[in-house]
Protein backbone atom coordinates (compact mmCIF):
# COMPACT_ATOMS: atom_id res chain seq x y z
CA UNK A 1 0.00 0.00 0.00
CA UNK A 2 1.18 3.35 -1.08
CA UNK A 3 2.65 5.51 2.05
CA UNK A 4 0.50 8.34 3.24
CA UNK A 5 0.55 9.79 6.51
CA UNK A 6 -1.27 8.71 9.87
CA UNK A 7 -2.50 11.86 10.38
CA UNK A 8 -3.94 12.18 6.20
CA UNK A 9 -5.28 8.80 6.66
CA UNK A 10 -7.43 9.60 9.85
CA UNK A 11 -8.56 12.81 7.82
CA UNK A 12 -9.92 10.77 5.00
CA UNK A 13 -10.91 8.48 7.38
CA UNK A 14 -13.32 10.74 9.58
CA UNK A 15 -14.86 12.13 5.80
CA UNK A 16 -15.80 8.62 5.14
CA UNK A 17 -17.39 7.73 8.43
CA UNK A 18 -19.76 11.24 8.65
CA UNK A 19 -20.82 10.04 5.35
CA UNK A 20 -21.28 6.53 6.63
CA UNK A 21 -23.50 8.13 10.07
CA UNK A 22 -25.55 10.18 7.43
CA UNK A 23 -26.38 6.69 5.98
CA UNK A 24 -27.74 5.74 9.44
CA UNK A 25 -30.72 7.95 9.86
CA UNK A 26 -31.43 7.88 5.98
CA UNK A 27 -31.71 4.12 6.49
CA UNK A 28 -33.97 4.42 8.98
CA UNK A 29 -36.05 6.48 6.87
CA UNK A 30 -36.09 4.41 4.07
CA UNK A 31 -37.03 1.75 6.20
CA UNK A 32 -40.26 3.72 7.29
CA UNK A 33 -41.28 4.67 3.88
CA UNK A 34 -40.93 0.66 2.82
CA UNK A 35 -43.53 -0.26 5.43
CA UNK A 36 -45.91 2.44 4.87
CA UNK A 37 -45.66 2.16 0.92
CA UNK A 38 -46.80 -1.34 1.36
CA UNK A 39 -49.42 -0.31 3.50
CA UNK A 40 -50.86 1.73 0.42
CA UNK A 41 -51.85 -1.53 -1.17
CA UNK A 42 -55.58 -1.74 -1.98
CA UNK A 43 -57.17 -5.00 -1.97
CA UNK A 44 -56.90 -5.45 -5.70
CA UNK A 45 -53.00 -5.24 -4.83
CA UNK A 46 -52.17 -1.68 -6.41
CA UNK A 47 -50.30 0.48 -4.90
CA UNK A 48 -50.93 4.11 -3.96
CA UNK A 49 -48.12 6.18 -4.34
CA UNK A 50 -50.16 9.25 -2.86
CA UNK A 51 -51.48 7.43 0.30
CA UNK A 52 -47.98 6.18 0.99
CA UNK A 53 -46.62 9.76 0.82
CA UNK A 54 -48.94 11.32 3.23
CA UNK A 55 -48.38 8.32 5.45
CA UNK A 56 -44.81 9.09 5.73
CA UNK A 57 -44.88 12.80 6.03
CA UNK A 58 -47.31 11.94 8.20
CA UNK A 59 -44.92 9.45 10.83
CA UNK A 60 -41.62 11.52 10.34
CA UNK A 61 -42.57 13.43 13.48
CA UNK A 62 -43.02 10.36 15.63
CA UNK A 63 -40.10 8.54 14.53
CA UNK A 64 -38.28 11.90 14.76
CA UNK A 65 -39.02 11.58 18.37
CA UNK A 66 -38.36 8.18 18.77
CA UNK A 67 -35.20 8.44 17.75
CA UNK A 68 -34.02 11.85 19.84
CA UNK A 69 -35.38 10.12 22.94
CA UNK A 70 -33.07 6.62 22.02
CA UNK A 71 -30.47 9.40 21.67
CA UNK A 72 -30.75 11.51 24.53
CA UNK A 73 -30.75 8.46 27.22
CA UNK A 74 -28.24 6.97 25.35
CA UNK A 75 -26.19 10.09 25.41
CA UNK A 76 -26.08 10.72 29.35
CA UNK A 77 -25.98 6.54 30.64
CA UNK A 78 -24.05 5.20 27.80
CA UNK A 79 -21.25 5.20 30.07
CA UNK A 80 -23.14 3.36 32.37
CA UNK A 81 -24.72 1.20 30.03
CA UNK A 82 -21.12 -0.20 28.75
CA UNK A 83 -19.77 -0.46 32.00
CA UNK A 84 -23.08 -3.03 33.14
CA UNK A 85 -22.57 -4.59 29.86
CA UNK A 86 -19.13 -5.36 30.46
CA UNK A 87 -18.65 -5.41 34.28
CA UNK A 88 -16.13 -2.48 34.37
CA UNK A 89 -15.66 -0.77 37.58
CA UNK A 90 -13.28 2.20 38.45
CA UNK A 91 -9.58 1.13 38.97
CA UNK A 92 -8.37 2.96 42.05
CA UNK A 93 -5.16 4.77 41.90
CA UNK A 94 -3.55 3.57 45.07
CA UNK A 95 -4.14 -0.13 43.96
CA UNK A 96 -2.65 -0.05 40.97
CA UNK A 97 0.16 2.99 40.65
CA UNK A 98 1.48 1.12 37.56
CA UNK A 99 -1.37 1.64 35.38
CA UNK A 100 -1.83 5.12 36.19
CA UNK A 101 1.63 6.03 35.41
CA UNK A 102 1.72 4.21 32.23
CA UNK A 103 -1.62 6.09 31.13
CA UNK A 104 -0.21 9.65 32.70
CA UNK A 105 2.88 9.52 31.03
CA UNK A 106 1.76 8.83 27.63
CA UNK A 107 -0.87 11.25 28.50
CA UNK A 108 1.58 13.94 29.03
CA UNK A 109 3.96 13.06 25.93
CA UNK A 110 1.10 14.37 23.28
CA UNK A 111 -0.48 16.67 25.54
CA UNK A 112 -3.85 15.13 25.86
CA UNK A 113 -5.89 15.13 29.18
CA UNK A 114 -5.96 11.74 31.02
CA UNK A 115 -9.19 10.00 31.12
CA UNK A 116 -10.84 7.55 33.44
CA UNK A 117 -9.26 4.41 34.43
CA UNK A 118 -11.61 1.40 34.91
CA UNK A 119 -10.82 -2.40 35.58
CA UNK A 120 -13.06 -5.57 34.06
CA UNK A 121 -12.38 -8.52 36.89
CA UNK A 122 -11.64 -10.65 34.14
CA UNK A 123 -8.32 -13.18 33.05
CA UNK A 124 -9.13 -12.67 29.86
CA UNK A 125 -6.79 -10.35 27.77
CA UNK A 126 -8.34 -7.05 26.59
CA UNK A 127 -9.22 -3.16 26.56
CA UNK A 128 -11.34 -1.03 25.42
CA UNK A 129 -11.79 2.73 24.92
CA UNK A 130 -15.02 4.64 25.51
CA UNK A 131 -17.00 7.93 25.81
CA UNK A 132 -18.71 11.13 23.45
CA UNK A 133 -16.86 14.09 25.22
CA UNK A 134 -13.76 14.73 27.17
CA UNK A 135 -15.33 14.45 30.60
CA UNK A 136 -16.17 11.07 29.57
CA UNK A 137 -13.24 9.13 27.94
CA UNK A 138 -12.49 6.13 29.77
CA UNK A 139 -9.69 3.39 28.93
CA UNK A 140 -11.10 -0.05 30.19
CA UNK A 141 -8.74 -2.96 30.81
CA UNK A 142 -9.38 -6.62 31.87
CA UNK A 143 -7.46 -7.93 34.82
CA UNK A 144 -5.97 -10.47 32.87
CA UNK A 145 -3.88 -7.84 30.36
CA UNK A 146 -2.72 -5.88 33.44
CA UNK A 147 -1.40 -9.05 35.31
CA UNK A 148 0.11 -10.61 31.87
CA UNK A 149 1.96 -7.66 29.76
CA UNK A 150 4.62 -6.62 30.67
CA UNK A 151 5.37 -2.72 30.69
CA UNK A 152 6.47 -2.16 27.40
CA UNK A 153 3.36 -4.50 25.90
CA UNK A 154 0.86 -3.01 28.15
CA UNK A 155 2.31 1.02 27.20
CA UNK A 156 1.52 -0.28 23.35
CA UNK A 157 -1.90 -2.25 24.38
CA UNK A 158 -3.19 1.70 26.30
CA UNK A 159 -1.30 3.71 23.60
CA UNK A 160 -3.59 2.33 20.80
CA UNK A 161 -6.54 3.16 23.37
CA UNK A 162 -5.61 6.60 23.67
CA UNK A 163 -5.32 6.65 20.11
CA UNK A 164 -9.12 5.79 19.62
CA UNK A 165 -9.85 8.90 21.95
CA UNK A 166 -7.32 11.21 20.24
CA UNK A 167 -8.79 9.72 16.45
CA UNK A 168 -12.80 10.54 18.00
CA UNK A 169 -13.28 6.56 16.89
CA UNK A 170 -14.82 6.01 20.39
CA UNK A 171 -17.51 8.60 19.14
CA UNK A 172 -18.37 6.93 16.07
CA UNK A 173 -18.35 3.65 17.32
CA UNK A 174 -21.02 4.57 20.31
CA UNK A 175 -22.96 6.42 17.99
CA UNK A 176 -23.13 3.32 15.72
CA UNK A 177 -24.17 0.93 18.27
CA UNK A 178 -27.01 3.36 19.16
CA UNK A 179 -28.10 3.69 16.15
CA UNK A 180 -27.94 -0.68 15.10
CA UNK A 181 -29.38 -0.60 18.62
CA UNK A 182 -32.46 0.75 17.37
CA UNK A 183 -33.12 -1.83 14.28
CA UNK A 184 -32.01 -4.64 16.66
CA UNK A 185 -34.87 -3.58 18.96
CA UNK A 186 -37.53 -3.34 16.57
CA UNK A 187 -36.34 -6.51 15.15
CA UNK A 188 -36.64 -8.14 18.57
CA UNK A 189 -40.29 -7.04 19.01
CA UNK A 190 -42.04 -7.50 15.78
CA UNK A 191 -40.36 -11.10 16.24
CA UNK A 192 -41.61 -11.19 19.72
CA UNK A 193 -45.09 -9.73 17.98
CA UNK A 194 -44.91 -12.22 15.36
CA UNK A 195 -44.64 -15.65 17.75
CA UNK A 196 -46.92 -14.44 20.59
CA UNK A 197 -49.40 -11.97 19.10
CA UNK A 198 -53.02 -12.82 17.94
CA UNK A 199 -52.86 -14.91 14.57
CA UNK A 200 -55.84 -16.62 14.81
CA UNK A 201 -58.06 -17.13 11.85
CA UNK A 202 -60.12 -13.85 11.91
CA UNK A 203 -59.61 -11.17 9.26
CA UNK A 204 -58.04 -8.59 11.25
CA UNK A 205 -55.87 -11.27 13.18
CA UNK A 206 -54.52 -12.38 9.78
CA UNK A 207 -53.79 -8.66 8.50
CA UNK A 208 -52.20 -7.88 11.55
CA UNK A 209 -49.96 -11.03 11.39
CA UNK A 210 -49.16 -10.14 7.90
CA UNK A 211 -48.12 -6.36 8.55
CA UNK A 212 -46.19 -7.48 11.49
CA UNK A 213 -44.12 -9.71 9.32
CA UNK A 214 -43.63 -6.90 6.72
CA UNK A 215 -42.50 -5.03 9.53
CA UNK A 216 -40.45 -8.18 10.63
CA UNK A 217 -38.69 -8.33 7.24
CA UNK A 218 -37.99 -4.73 6.67
CA UNK A 219 -36.21 -4.01 10.01
CA UNK A 220 -34.29 -7.53 9.78
CA UNK A 221 -33.19 -5.90 5.78
CA UNK A 222 -32.13 -2.71 7.39
CA UNK A 223 -30.40 -4.14 10.88
CA UNK A 224 -28.02 -6.27 8.05
CA UNK A 225 -27.31 -2.74 6.43
CA UNK A 226 -26.63 -1.23 9.45
CA UNK A 227 -24.44 -3.84 10.70
CA UNK A 228 -22.60 -3.39 7.61
CA UNK A 229 -22.63 0.50 8.05
CA UNK A 230 -20.88 -0.52 11.35
CA UNK A 231 -18.45 -3.22 10.49
CA UNK A 232 -17.32 -0.44 7.69
CA UNK A 233 -16.72 2.21 10.32
CA UNK A 234 -14.63 0.19 12.27
CA UNK A 235 -12.32 -1.57 10.42
CA UNK A 236 -9.57 0.81 8.89
CA UNK A 237 -9.33 2.28 12.65
CA UNK A 238 -7.66 -0.45 14.63
CA UNK A 239 -4.91 0.04 12.05
CA UNK A 240 -4.86 4.25 12.71
CA UNK A 241 -4.88 3.26 16.66
CA UNK A 242 -2.05 0.45 16.00
CA UNK A 243 0.07 3.05 13.72
CA UNK A 244 -0.55 5.92 16.29
CA UNK A 245 0.34 3.59 19.38
CA UNK A 246 3.52 2.80 17.58
CA UNK A 247 4.32 6.68 16.46
CA UNK A 248 3.32 7.50 20.02
CA UNK A 249 5.37 4.70 22.39
CA UNK A 250 8.33 4.43 19.65
CA UNK A 251 7.82 0.91 20.27
CA UNK A 252 5.83 -1.03 17.42
CA UNK A 253 7.27 -4.52 18.81
CA UNK A 254 6.03 -4.20 22.31
CA UNK A 255 2.31 -3.85 21.02
CA UNK A 256 3.13 -6.47 17.93
CA UNK A 257 3.91 -8.72 21.24
CA UNK A 258 0.89 -7.97 23.42
CA UNK A 259 -1.57 -8.51 20.21
CA UNK A 260 0.60 -12.42 20.04
CA UNK A 261 -0.18 -12.50 24.22
CA UNK A 262 -3.79 -11.23 23.79
CA UNK A 263 -4.81 -13.59 20.63
CA UNK A 264 -5.51 -16.85 22.08
CA UNK A 265 -7.70 -15.86 25.08
CA UNK A 266 -9.27 -12.14 23.92
CA UNK A 267 -12.99 -13.19 25.08
CA UNK A 268 -14.45 -11.24 27.76
CA UNK A 269 -18.32 -12.42 28.79
CA UNK A 270 -20.51 -9.32 27.97
CA UNK A 271 -23.79 -8.98 28.81
CA UNK A 272 -24.41 -7.09 24.95
CA UNK A 273 -22.85 -8.51 21.84
CA UNK A 274 -23.00 -5.06 20.60
CA UNK A 275 -20.08 -3.68 23.00
CA UNK A 276 -17.94 -6.29 21.74
CA UNK A 277 -16.56 -4.36 18.82
CA UNK A 278 -14.85 -1.86 20.88
CA UNK A 279 -12.33 -4.27 22.81
CA UNK A 280 -9.10 -4.13 20.90
CA UNK A 281 -9.26 -7.88 19.95
CA UNK A 282 -12.98 -9.35 19.53
CA UNK A 283 -12.80 -12.32 16.86
CA UNK A 284 -15.69 -14.67 17.48
CA UNK A 285 -14.60 -16.88 20.76
CA UNK A 286 -16.45 -19.72 18.34
CA UNK A 287 -16.18 -19.06 14.71
CA UNK A 288 -18.10 -21.67 13.40
CA UNK A 289 -21.17 -20.01 15.00
CA UNK A 290 -20.52 -16.56 13.14
CA UNK A 291 -23.95 -16.73 10.73
CA UNK A 292 -22.06 -15.00 8.31
CA UNK A 293 -18.92 -16.52 7.99
CA UNK A 294 -17.04 -13.38 7.68
CA UNK A 295 -17.75 -13.77 4.02
CA UNK A 296 -15.13 -11.00 2.34
CA UNK A 297 -14.70 -9.71 5.85
CA UNK A 298 -18.07 -7.79 5.56
CA UNK A 299 -19.34 -8.70 9.02
CA UNK A 300 -16.19 -8.03 10.86
CA UNK A 301 -14.72 -5.25 13.10
CA UNK A 302 -11.93 -5.75 13.12
CA UNK A 303 -8.93 -7.05 10.89
CA UNK A 304 -7.46 -10.25 11.80
CA UNK A 305 -4.94 -10.13 14.26
CA UNK A 306 -2.45 -11.92 12.14
CA UNK A 307 -2.33 -8.57 10.02
CA UNK A 308 -2.36 -6.27 12.20
CA UNK A 309 0.78 -8.42 13.89
CA UNK A 310 2.55 -7.93 10.51
CA UNK A 311 1.97 -4.47 9.95
CA UNK A 312 3.39 -3.72 13.54
CA UNK A 313 6.27 -5.40 12.58
CA UNK A 314 6.57 -3.95 9.07
CA UNK A 315 7.73 -0.55 11.23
Amino acid sequence: MKFVGIQKQISRNNRKSVLLLIAFPLLILAAVFAVVYFLSYDEFGNANPDIAIDLFVGAIPFVTVVVLVWFLIAYIAHGKMISLATGARTLERKSNMRVYNLVENLCMSVGMTMPKVQIIDSMALNAYASGLKEKDYTVTLTRGIIESLNDDELEGVIAHELMHIRNKDVRLLVVSIIFVGIFAFVVQIAFRSFLYGGLGGGRNNRDSGKFMILILVVSAAAYLFSLLFKFALSRKREYMADSGAAEMTRKPWALASALKKIAPNHHVETKSEEVQQLFIENTPKDTSANLFGNIGGLFTTHPPIEKRIKFLEQF
